[in-house]
């Protein structure tokens, strides 16, 4: 697959997509692609397959099967192009921990070849962008975990990549710290900039324009966040404010109309067919409990989720059963 030059063509193409490990199946024959300038989240629990694909589309491990190209560059033959023309940031931020701040960002812009006259402005703006003034000559490892992750993208964007892969960048990092973060990349797409976001934080997720969700290494569901809510949400939610909340959500589970509840904070969510027929039997459960609110409410990308998850693991169930 040869380069292409046509601006309208995806970042990124993936078709048939597969990872095997041993007998393990950890990617399985998915098929998505990535607009130019987009931010794709691509979202799922640990061991969903996740960092798996982000690791074969930024050519650090080699399909089983499948085809795909990113940056028009193919996935399988084309590799080290690859690595020229993306950022990557991994979620152990790959830094160095013995080098300083400074020796981290000479270090990459030796990598990415930085002509020698622009490196000096290069670092500087990773600096400035970081807030690390003050920090130059620290040694890396002593940095608190929000530093690491402003090194690591600035480091990760040295070289002014059209696109850029971020692999949980915000695991760890305090609620500031991620917002500070979010508000980076979102700059960084309005300059032009394909953002590809693996994540397992929901809240996250609704910064993309467009989201995969994957889940046992097979995608389940692909759209914007108002597709996700519609067109693959086909039950009722149900919101219940009642003390104890982990009790009454094992005891609404026994109501034939509940699909699955789970709990978002100290309220449950229960995945109902339908809201009406439910809400009678939900209150007549809730008797005994004294006080306590039930409404319906607009799902929520978590929502979506698990009602994605119970349906795919359903019928996983049943096909194994049949």
């Amino acid at each position: 697959m040869n380069r292409t030059n046509d601006t309208q063509s995806p970042a990124v193409i993936v078709h048939d997509l597969e990872k095997i490990f041993d007998h393990f199946v950890a990617v399985n024959k998915i098929s998505f692609s990535v607009q130019k300038g987009e931010i794709f989240g691509f979202l799922g629990p640990n061991g969903a397959g996740k960092s798996t694909t982000i690791r074969m589309l930024c050519g650090l491990l080699m399909p089983t099967s499948g085809t795909g190209s990113v940056a028009g560059f193919d996935i399988l033959k084309q590799q080290e192009k690859i690595k020229q023309h993306i950022g990557y940031m991994s979620q152990k931020f790959s830094l160095y921990e013995d080098l300083t701040v400074e020796e981290n960002i000479n270090f990459y812009s030796g990598v990415y070849n930085i002509p020698h006259k622009k490196r000096k402005e290069r670092k500087e703006w990773i600096i400035s962008m970081s807030g690390l003034e003050d920090l130059r000559s620290t040694l890396t490892r002593t940095l608190p975990m929000g530093w690491k992750q402003r090194l690591a993208l600035g480091c990760a964007v040295i070289h002014e990549p059209k696109i850029l892969f971020l692999d949980e960048p915000t695991s760890g990092v305090d609620p500031i710290t991620r917002l500070n973060f979010w508000k980076f990349i979102n700059d960084l797409a309005s300059q032009g900039v394909t953002i590809f976001v693996t994540t397992h934080y929901m809240d996250e997720a609704e910064n993309c324009g467009r989201i995969a969700l994957i889940y046992r290494g097979e995608l389940i569901a692909t759209g914007n966040l108002d597709e996700l809510k519609t067109r693959f949400m086909d039950k009722d939610v149900i919101k219940i404010d009642v003390s104890s909340p982990e009790y009454w959500m094992e005891k609404l589970k026994e109501i034939p109309e509940v699909d699955e509840t789970s709990l978002f904070g100290s309220s449950i969510h229960a995945l109902v067919e339908n809201a009406q027929t439910a809400d009678g039997r939900i209150r007549s459960i809730l008797q005994s409990a004294g006080s306590f609110e039930v409404q319906q409410i607009t799902p929520s990308l978590e929502d979506v989720f698990v009602s994605l998850i119970e349906t795919y693991d359903r019928n996983r169930h049943e096909d194994k059963t049949s």
